[in-house]
């Protein structure tokens, strides 16, 4: 989660913004479950999510996401514990 004064800019400058009310109502429901302190924050938070946006996956990295998900639903992974005890590692 980003914070207020990333990038090292503090200065806040407000606008007014209309939305939908139930727009409004899910914003609402929303910004304190995923642990931010205001609406505006988390507001800001989304606005830096749309002019940077999240890099994306590559095509590999999503093929090889699915193959590891296969791979544990057949039963074909061990758990990080399973595998420090098989190879005889310690915490």
């Amino acid at each position: 989660m980003s914070t207020d004064t990333e990038g090292g800019d503090d200065r806040m400058r407000k606008i007014n913004v209309r939305v939908p009310e139930t727009l409004l109502e899910q914003v609402e429901e929303e910004w304190e479950r995923r642990g931010y302190s205001s609406k505006s924050e988390a507001v800001r938070d989304a606005l830096r999510d749309w002019v940077q946006p999240p890099a994306e996956l590559s095509e590999e990295t999503l093929d090889d996401l699915e193959r590891s998900r296969e791979q544990r639903e057949r039963g074909e992974t061990l758990s990080a514990e399973e595998a420090r005890e098989r190879l005889d590692l310690d915490d």
